[in-house]
């Protein structure tokens, strides 16, 4: 019996859920003993078991972590190449916290779910607390699916159920390299309310159709779509076939732009016929659009399984970091680690890649990643913690005040991350003066969610101020979210939120970002705890330089949302020098139908939001919002 198959019956037993015949899990996958230990929280099925089988599994761990928002397991659930589910009986999962859903084949069209993989809305009934009361997507964060194709099929579900494959997220969340067929894929929950939504991220992927619903927000790239409805607030389209077109800006608020203008898919492993495993690492593109898979591999490199460490919960760190000097590659297991120390990248075209979401979470004050400035280095698949002890960072890239602008890095070859998220607060304490800084030049930033939390399970007085915001103000600390000093720096799908002073701070030259989305913090307790020291009201959420010359936005969305006092005002959502090479278009600034006001949109100029609506009483306010800027 194999180790995977052993978890798998731990798991079954332990959830008391009705035992399944594991013996042959994943065991025509052996092909000459090719299947490799990925930890065990990785669960490998193959075409050969049924569906009961498979589901059985999956839904279990649904179960379990369905409302494990701030819990410790992590899954990473993977297929492989084949088809799952029939017309008749088709493959229904669901996913649940820091959950991965991921084919192993080298195109999306080897692993076909005649079924669905779906997240749905998370119902509350706290009578104690307001903001928890009823079914949303507000907060189904941390989860993934990539890499393959969803036959929707609905059979045996209610009418309303079948209807779509719902993908019901917000932050945190990918979906890439994934084909929905059949029917439509929606982005909301309306079967249980179409209530909040605050994602998302989709790239390298195709749908028939698309039901964007309320979703206050979404970036999608280098995808192609046969249709996409409805616009909340800040919708950005970046190299999609399919995108919408309908009507100027902001009415709806859609962004789009033919090709995006710097890419580079996500590193994902795949089987080949042989059984042989392999990480695919694609090459940076420029001015792409559309799928990468349509006619085979992107260009690139398959990398032999065999040249990276596999690692699990409780290696050692140490161990890690010699295996990176060898110039060894890391694949990261589900799991949680402690980081009393930090990796240390530094060989060219390095791979981190992690699988299940793994976090690394900060020890003694330590910075647990940092990347020289070397071409090509990748860094994938992980969430980043702060922990009890200030830190002063928790991701670095390249060396403060000493490699800007050095000649190592490649703007064909840029450094890049992608599905990174960070974590101040939360599931306990955290503390770190910034989240995630770039000195080095060349970089691309891949969808990132960088988080200090506006509600968690650190044990505050509820009392202490208005759900314990008081405290958390003074013992959650993060100060700034992402610092960007190097210049030629590039974010596709940058969500920053709830940072005590700038949420981000852009230093740099010829910066572009495409999509921003952020929340002010919720919680300083007056007016007096959000003002700058030179005497501003707050701190803007997006602050370019004075110096900067050349700056690039597109799409971008500040919200406000003050709870411990009403009368608390911020200056400017956006503070940018003026210039003819600084350029910010489609921005706009929101009121969260609560106390708090932004009294201008960027520098002075735009008409603020207070949280009174224009017109009813009683209804909310709308979003404010300019074309470009200046």
């Amino acid at each position: 019996m194999n180790r995977n198959t052993e978890t798998i019956q731990t798991f079954l037993r332990a959830t008391k859920l009705s035992f399944v015949a594991a013996a042959g899990l994943a065991t025509s996958a052996l092909a000459g003993g090719h299947l490799p230990d990925l930890g065990p929280n990785t669960i490998i099925f193959e075409p050969s078991m049924s569906v009961d089988e498979i589901e059985a599994v999956a839904n279990g761990i649904h179960a379990q972590q369905v409302d494990d928002e701030m819990g410790s397991n992590r899954y990473a659930l993977m297929f492989m190449p084949g088809v799952y589910g029939t017309n008749e009986d088709p493959l229904q999962i669901s996913v649940g916290y820091y959950t991965e859903v991921i084919g192993l084949g080298a195109s999306p069209k080897d692993v076909v779910i005649n079924g669905k993989v779906e997240v749905r809305n998370r119902c509350f009934d706290d009578p104690t607390n307001p903001e928890f009361v009823g079914c949303f997507a507000l907060n189904n964060f941390w989860r993934g699916l990539s890499n393959m194709t969803i036959l929707v099929n609905g059979a045996g579900q209610d009418g309303c159920t079948a209807s779509g494959n719902f993908w019901a997220v917000s932050q945190a969340v990918s979906m890439r390299r994934v084909t929905t067929t059949g029917g439509n894929l929606t982005l909301m929950d309306y079967c249980t309310g179409p209530s909040f939504a605050s994602g998302g991220y989709i790239a390298d992927s195709t749908a028939d159709f698309i039901i964007n619903g309320s979703q206050q927000q979404w970036y999608v790239r280098d995808s192609a779509f046969g249709g996409w409805s409805n616009a909340v607030w800040n919708q950005v389209f970046t190299g999609v076939e399919g995108a919408p077109t309908d009507g100027p800006y902001p009415t709806p608020p859609y962004t789009v732009l033919e090709t995006t203008a710097l890419s580079r898919e996500k590193p994902y492993l795949y089987v080949d016929g042989a059984g042989d495993w392999f990480v695919r690492v694609s090459d940076a593109q420029t001015d792409s659009r559309g799928i990468t898979w349509a006619e085979g591999f992107a260009p690139g490199r398959s990398v032999p399984l065999d040249e990276f460490h596999i690692v699990e919960p409780g290696d050692s760190i140490g161990k890690m970091n010699t295996e990176l000097a060898k110039g060894r590659n890391l694949l990261i297991t589900p799991g949680m680690y402690d980081m009393t120390r930090g990796l240390e990248l530094k060989h060219p075209d390095t791979v981190v890649l992690g699988i299940g979401i793994p976090t690394l979470t900060a020890r003694n004050g330590s910075t647990p990643i940092t990347i020289k400035d070397n071409p090509g280095i990748i860094v994938a698949g992980l969430t980043v913690d702060a922990g009890p002890v200030m830190s002063d960072v928790l991701l670095q890239v390249g060396k403060t005040g000493g490699e800007r602008g050095a000649a190592k890095t490649d703007p064909s070859n840029p450094i890049t991350l992608n599905d990174i998220y960070f974590r101040v607060g939360g599931p306990y304490v955290g503390k770190t003066e910034t989240a995630m800084q770039i000195d080095a030049s060349n970089v691309l930033i891949d969808h990132t969610w960088v988080w200090r939390g506006d509600h968690g399970v650190e044990g505050f007085d509820r009392n202490d101020g208005v759900f314990g915001d008081n405290a958390r103000w003074r013992e959650v600390i993060g100060n700034q979210g992402v610092i960007v000093n190097g210049d030629d720096v590039t974010a596709t799908g940058l969500f920053v939120e709830h940072f005590q002073k700038h949420n981000l701070t852009w230093n740099g030259e010829r910066g572009r970002v495409y999509f921003f989305q952020n929340e002010l913090p919720y919680d300083p307790p007056s007016q007096a705890d959000w003002t700058a020291d030179d005497g501003s009201l707050g701190w803007a959420a997006y602050k370019v330089a004075d110096g900067v010359q050349e700056h690039l936005l597109w799409g971008g969305g500040v919200y406000v949302f003050n709870r411990n006092d009403p009368s608390i005002r911020t200056d400017n959502g956006y503070e940018v020098p003026e210039g003819p090479g600084i350029s910010l278009n489609h921005i706009m600034i929101k009121n969260l139908s609560g106390p708090g006001i932004i009294d201008a949109i960027v520098n002075g100029v735009g008409t603020g939001v207070d949280g009174i609506h224009n017109t009813l009483p009683g209804e909310y306010e709308d979003p404010e919002y300019l074309v470009s800027y200046p």
